[in-house]
């Protein structure tokens, strides 16, 4: 890896519109700028309102993470930008960027894969050893992964509908909690009984690594509108309980699939775990007891560095691209790009590829 280059990293594939400069695995800044002002009164992240805010914003977060840097233009080797997948408007105002800074500067261009970035990042913060299990876990995508290299990603298993942090916020609005759903319910939590509503545990009576979180959603949903008839509402403590119980169900799914991919990877470095719902505290406790029953080191990056943020994107371009060459311009902004193009997709394919 060539540890003196110096990477102009984008992402813009959701929510989040970020930029970072990066040496090598020195992050010399990374500024990310969230929304979820401007999508509170929706229940969700609107895209059209993400990508509006993204063409917006790009060219000063652009500057910010320039002067962050100590950097100008002139000292950029390469620019690095999520080319998918993603919300396709956001995606495109970020690339369109990034081909217009590689034009002017006159610069390679690489287009990376989002997940690509999530799943390389223990790399960038604790230099980990090829090859490891990687447990991507975030609001769009929830997957096992064996990393073997920089572009050798092989799934072993993931999410054959709702990701777990989608099902955080839907449960959340269900029971009147304040989005992001996952710190709100993660909070609630803290003061609720796991015990007392039996919510299941999808896919466990199933062999192999795949999830499913729809029903745990729905079970929660009519568990909710059992209390509600017997009461007439939801109290703080109902909302607690819940919240609990729901929490409990997703992080005992988490651990025991974790087990069996570890199983089905072989021998590897470390279980690493990366995305938004990385960053709740009972379902990390829950991945690092089965680090410890299996004697392999736990990695989970800082949270700044779970959740979306440019400086992944940086990173993977920089480990990648020894192995390829740049991208040219007509690079394309993908809705779909599943990381391992060789498993069949698990969630199905239409005209613009596998959805993963």
């Amino acid at each position: 890896m060539n540890n003196d280059l110096t990477v102009l990293g984008i992402e813009s594939s959701c929510d989040d519109t970020a930029a970072a400069v990066l040496r090598g695995r020195q992050v010399l800044s990374s500024v990310v700028l969230g929304q979820t002002s401007l999508h509170a009164n929706f229940g969700g992240v609107v895209p059209e309102i993400a990508a509006r805010a993204h063409a917006e914003k790009l060219d000063g977060v652009v500057r910010q993470a320039l002067d962050e840097a100590g950097s100008n233009t002139g000292d950029i080797d390469a620019i690095a930008v999520t080319a998918g997948p993603g919300l396709i408007g956001g995606v495109v105002s970020g690339v369109m960027l990034a081909k217009g800074l590689a034009a002017a500067l006159d610069v390679p261009l690489f287009g990376v894969n989002h997940l690509a970035g999530h799943a390389l990042t223990p790399r960038l913060t604790d230099a980990v050893g090829y090859p490891y299990l990687m447990l991507l876990v975030s609001g769009g995508h929830c997957q096992f992964l064996l990393v073997s290299g920089p572009d050798d990603f092989r799934r072993l298993g993931g999410t054959i509908d709702d990701a777990p942090g989608e099902a955080f916020d839907k449960v959340a609005r269900l029971i009147g909690l304040p989005q992001p759903g996952g710190p709100s319910i993660e909070a609630a939590a803290k003061r609720g009984v796991a015990q007392r509503f039996a919510l299941p545990r999808p896919l466990l009576d199933r062999d192999g690594c795949d999830m499913s979180f729809s029903g745990l959603k729905t079970a929660t949903l009519r568990t909710r509108d059992k209390v509600i008839a017997e009461k007439g509402g939801l109290t703080e403590q109902d909302q607690a309980d819940l919240s609990a119980g729901f929490q409990a169900a997703v992080a005992d799914v988490l651990q025991e699939k974790c087990r069996r991919a570890l199983v089905a990877s072989g021998t590897v470095t470390a279980l690493c775990v990366a995305g938004g719902v990385a960053a709740n505290q009972t379902i990390r406790a829950a991945l690092e007891t089965v680090s410890d029953d299996n004697d392999i080191p736990f990695v989970a990056p800082p949270l700044a560095l779970c959740t979306d943020n440019a400086a992944m994107i940086a990173y993977a371009a920089i480990e990648q691209m020894q192995n390829r060459a740049p991208d040219g311009m007509d690079l394309s902004a993908r809705p779909r790009m599943p990381l391992d193009t060789t498993s069949q997709s698990m969630l199905g394919s239409g005209k613009k590829g596998a959805k993963a």
